[in-house]
């Protein structure tokens, strides 16, 4: 069986008979996890094996764990993490320091979740921060593209060597417009020139191997009519031909608000599939996962498939023998470090 394009969510901390009904269809591939799945370091690992068990070939176990506000699991079982604007400050202050701290982090949080079993986080987010979005605010790196770029691929080089394939979002950038996409359809009304700053670090991950991209449900009308998620120009046009990318295309929650005003849940995820998406998130609305499940009509693509087991993790140390080890230990360090307050240079002048 080939690994479906629709990437759904489960109710709680265990499977229950409906979850395992839904997850055995052909049309799911891919699960995302929730605070709400999450109890203890045991119970996770449970409730993760429980769903590759499910299948064969093993279902991939996604979550969104950036750190800062954005971090299902807490408690004290996972490290809790520093927002990426902070790794952007310790780099304003000693751009070593800041690539050494973005990749430790980076490596950090993919360990902790691949010693759970989970395969992907969906990080690092590489909007640029233009001081407008609520929703994105600290989870930017930075406001200058270049320094995103530095700070992204740092971060995906310590995801890599934790055995976890990096996505980086909100393609092709999320930080210049007021609205969240979650609750209603963000619109940014600059021209293609215009937004050469937001590409800059896809162009630059894309050439180190950049493994996946989640696209924003943000309108682009100078470019076209629907919103990137659900664009063609925008995905294959954009995406694999001008920028030649060759990864795993998610697009961001089909059940947001950004998404919904263009049509039922059928007719959005149709036109990501046609656009040339690979996965399709549905979360937090199991009949609009019922109704895709009855309705969807698409022939599974084989390079969606290849596309997506891509993105299973690697293999890495069960927990025990993680925390036992020096990299664990030195990653705490400069954990530490980077929840004081950042150091303030002084310059001539200053009293």
């Amino acid at each position: 069986m080939t690994l479906g394009p629709l990437m759904v969510d489960v109710d709680g901390l265990e499977l229950t008979p409906e979850d395992r009904e839904v997850l055995r269809h052909p049309l799911v591939g891919s699960v995302i996890l929730f605070t709400r799945n999450f109890a203890s370091s045991e119970q996770l690992s449970k409730l993760v094996a429980d769903i590759h068990s499910v299948r064969t070939p093993a279902l991939v176990v996604a979550v969104d764990h950036e750190g800062g506000r954005v971090q299902r699991f807490r408690k004290d079982d996972f490290s809790v993490l520093p927002a990426m604007r902070r790794i952007g400050h310790e780099f304003d202050l000693d751009a070593k320091q800041g690539l050494t701290l973005a990749r430790a982090m980076g490596w950090l949080m993919a360990a902790e979740c691949r010693a759970h079993g989970i395969d992907l986080s969906f990080a690092p987010c590489v909007d640029l921060d233009y001081g407008v979005s609520e929703v994105i605010g600290d989870r930017a790196f930075h406001s200058k593209p270049d320094a995103v770029a530095q700070l992204a691929l740092a971060y995906i080089n310590g995801m890599k060597d934790a055995g976890m394939a990096a996505t980086a979002k909100h393609f092709p950038g999320h930080g210049a417009v007021v609205a969240d996409s979650h609750q209603s359809l963000p619109v940014d009304r600059r021209a293609w020139t215009e937004l050469s700053d937001d590409l800059l670090p896809y162009r630059r991950l894309i050439a180190n191997g950049l493994p996946g991209i989640m696209v924003a449900h943000v309108l682009f009308p100078a470019v076209d009519a629907s919103p990137a998620s659900l664009s063609r120009r925008w995905i294959q046009n954009a995406l694999r031909e001008e920028l030649r990318f060759e990864g795993c295309i998610f697009t961001d929650d089909l059940s947001m608000g950004g998404a919904k005003e263009f049509g039922d849940v059928v007719a959005r995820a149709t036109a990501a599939l046609e656009a040339g998406c690979d996965v399709l998130p549905v979360c937090n609305d199991r009949p609009a996962v019922a109704k895709l499940l009855d309705q969807l009509e698409f022939e599974i693509q084989p390079s969606s498939h290849l596309r997506l087991v891509r993105m299973r993790g690697k293999a890495a140390p069960e927990r025990l023998e993680l925390l036992a080890g020096d990299p664990w230990r030195g990653a705490q360090e400069m954990l530490a470090r980077s929840k004081a307050a950042p150091a303030l240079k002084l310059t001539a002048g200053n009293a």
